[in-house]
């Protein structure tokens, strides 16, 4: 349904996209992670039309979109945009922001809607509120709730849940990815949540830089991460030489995230001494270091005193790549 080709987009002299390929089908949803400052933002506005294209094409169900320069108003009309900074009108309710963007034909209707929309941002309780009366979180759901009024064929987020605390978050994506799916609504969300990316996307696309470091389904993404910087996402990252693990004369270094090293009974090249513990719940991040290098890995329990040598190997399910 969504072809983008984006040979490459500048800012004045700043290169800020280069190489961007890829394709959205109907009702799917696409997760970027990226870093600050690395292009997100930029590719989604490109995509709603605010931003002018030279270099290349975004196409939706066959047809090329023009952009801004050929429609009086920027954004394609099926398109919705929730931005980091969300358009909300503080001196009316909650219920009458949602129903802004509601064609009035049908009374009864559109009120079924707001109660739905309501119901899956989760503000049911503050239906008759102010909008200024509500907190910052509060409101980047009523901008969400706006963006799906009238039903459009894609969604950009950016950021979505920036303002919204992890209680609250959990349940709000819940509702809203699966009220996505139900609708048949396409989605591209930005963002800096490796865990949401893995848990809601069909598609995951890791952006450095400008340029696609990594695309295609989750679970196969996560498999594959090759470098410091795509396996940062997902925790804390240990860089070691790939001679430690297999015979190689290769200098190169191999990036694992923490359940992807453990505990050896046996004596291998990666003897680690422990520096400290981190609980997390049902396990312990372990910090230790070898030679210098700052090594992490999860351990059930803490009874290895600071400063106790032990020996590393990786997890069976480890596949160097």
């Amino acid at each position: 349904m969504l072809d983008v080709q984006i040979f490459n987009f500048s800012y004045l002299e700043t290169k800020v996209l280069n190489n961007i390929s890829f394709q959205l089908k109907k009702g799917d949803h696409l997760a970027i992670l990226g870093e600050s400052g690395c292009g997100k933002s930029t590719l989604l506005h490109i995509i709603y039309g605010l931003l002018h294209l030279e270099s290349g094409s975004i196409s939706w169900e066959g047809k090329t979109l023009l952009g801004p320069q050929h429609n009086l108003i920027p954004g394609e009309d099926n398109f919705k945009l929730l931005a980091q900074e969300f358009n909300v009108m503080p001196y009316i309710s909650v219920a009458e922001n949602i129903a802004s963007h509601l064609n009035r034909m049908d009374g009864a209707k559109d009120a079924a809607r707001v109660d739905e929309l309501l119901d899956v941002v989760d503000l049911v309780a503050f239906k008759n509120t102010l909008v200024k009366n509500l907190s910052g979180g509060q409101k980047q759901r009523v901008a969400l709730a706006k963006a799906l009024a009238n039903k459009p064929e894609l969604l950009l987020l950016d950021e979505p849940f920036s303002h919204i605390d992890t209680f609250r978050k959990n349940k709000l994506r819940r509702n809203l990815f699966s009220f996505l799916k139900k609708e048949n609504i396409s989605c591209i969300t930005a963002t800096h949540d490796a865990e949401e990316a893995l848990a809601y996307s069909d598609v995951l696309l890791i952006l450095k830089d400008g340029t696609i470091e990594k695309i295609g389904p989750p679970a196969a993404v996560f498999a594959s991460l090759q470098t410091a910087y795509q396996a940062g996402f997902f925790g804390e990252v240990t860089n070691l030489p790939e001679s430690l693990f297999r015979e190689t004369t290769s200098q190169d270094k191999v990036a694992f995230l923490p359940h992807q090293l453990v505990v050896s009974e046996e004596k291998t090249k990666l003897q680690v001494v422990i520096q400290s513990y981190y609980f997390k719940g049902n396990s312990y991040l372990v910090h230790a270091t070898w030679q210098a290098v700052d090594v992490f890995f999860e351990h059930p329990n803490a009874y290895h005193k600071i400063g106790s040598l032990l020996y590393l190997k990786t997890h069976d399910s480890f596949i160097l790549h």
